[in-house]
């Protein structure tokens, strides 16, 4: 076959990398979009309350943002290194090429980025994953990685979560993963439940549901640990070894675990310490200054000094008052 426009026909290209993440895009678009809402009719709230409930629902918002962003997540578990490796099977050109590995709670992504990106007259940017989560089949998306013929790095490294391989860590990596989701999902629950108790004056019973997504998320934490305690199975690429640690989403969903711990906690203390405070800070009682100004300009109008005299003066002088003789 001849060369049409630098690439043999019929074959397909390599697939490019997206820049970003379309999933995690699209779930920031729709809460930043529930941010501006929000702030449109913030001034529609009337002193000091406008600063605490803006900074309430952009709390509210972070927290559903991390639960449902962690939840589509690929990087619960990464690692990277730089290694020479064959590009290519049964070829034995050398390239130099940074190979990432990136562990979400239903599949794994593998990228491959050349350094410089273009050598053997190729564009090296892969990233290929590889999903075991729902009805996903790991062995269909690994078949069909060979026959589109992928570079030889991506397939090493995907073969080593086969269900076949020697390794054997598909299984805890898929049951760490359901049971992390399932946990993640109620917590998005109770999240939501949450905003709707702290919204009527049943503040503890929100207080207790902030508690019980902590307690969720950081259990969703203890699930995806237990994978980091079985023994691992190694990822030699030439000289160097692929290594992974916690990701991005497993530190920003232990943080945003610990700021709903704390608040949930702060709302019990303050419940008990000083409930009024409280009603009042999240405006459940009457009779702040706005009120109070607004209230008084429905109060009739004092009564003239005049008119007071007469009203005050007793009922038998009134009488005599009017009895006298012409």
């Amino acid at each position: 076959m001849t060369l049409w426009n630098g690439s043999f026909p019929f074959y397909p290209g390599p697939s490019a990398s997206f820049p970003f993440d379309t999933t995690r895009a699209t779930i920031i678009s729709i809460f930043l979009s529930m941010l501006v809402t929000f702030i449109i009719i913030l001034p529609g709230i009337r002193g000091r309350r406008r600063l605490f409930w803006f900074l309430w629902v952009l709390m509210g918002l972070f927290v559903g943002a991390v639960v449902l962003i962690v939840q589509f997540s690929r990087e619960w578990e990464s690692g990277w290194v730089a290694a020479n490796v064959s590009y290519k099977s049964f070829s034995p050109a050398l390239v130099t090429v940074g190979i990432g590995l990136h562990v979400g709670l239903a599949g794994l992504n593998v990228t491959l980025l050349g350094a410089p990106v273009r050598q053997l007259n190729e564009t090296i940017d892969y990233n290929e994953h590889f999903a075991w989560g729902g009805s996903a089949d790991y062995e269909q998306s690994y078949g069909a990685g060979l026959q589109k013929g992928l570079p030889t790095p991506i397939l090493y490294v995907a073969e080593k979560f086969r269900a076949s391989s020697p390794c054997g860590v598909q299984q805890q990596y898929r049951s760490a993963g359901r049971y992390a989701s399932i946990a993640l999902w109620m917590a998005f629950c109770t999240w939501l439940i949450s905003l709707l108790l702290f919204s009527m004056p049943i503040l503890l019973y929100g207080a207790y549901l902030l508690l019980l997504t902590a307690t969720l998320m950081l259990f969703s934490l203890l699930f995806f640990s237990t994978v980091r305690n079985t023994p691992k199975c190694p990822i030699q690429l030439g000289t160097a070894a692929l290594q992974t640690g916690y990701g991005v989403a497993f530190w920003l969903t232990l943080a945003t675990g610990l700021l709903c711990l704390l608040l949930g906690l702060g709302i019990l203390i303050l419940n008990s310490k000083q409930p009024e405070k409280l009603k009042l800070v999240f405006s459940l009682e009457q009779g702040t200054g706005g009120d109070e100004e607004q209230g008084k300009s429905y109060l009739p109008a004092e009564p003239s000094s005049s008119l007071q005299d007469v009203l005050m003066v007793p009922l038998a002088e009134l009488h005599k008052v009017t009895s006298t003789k012409l």
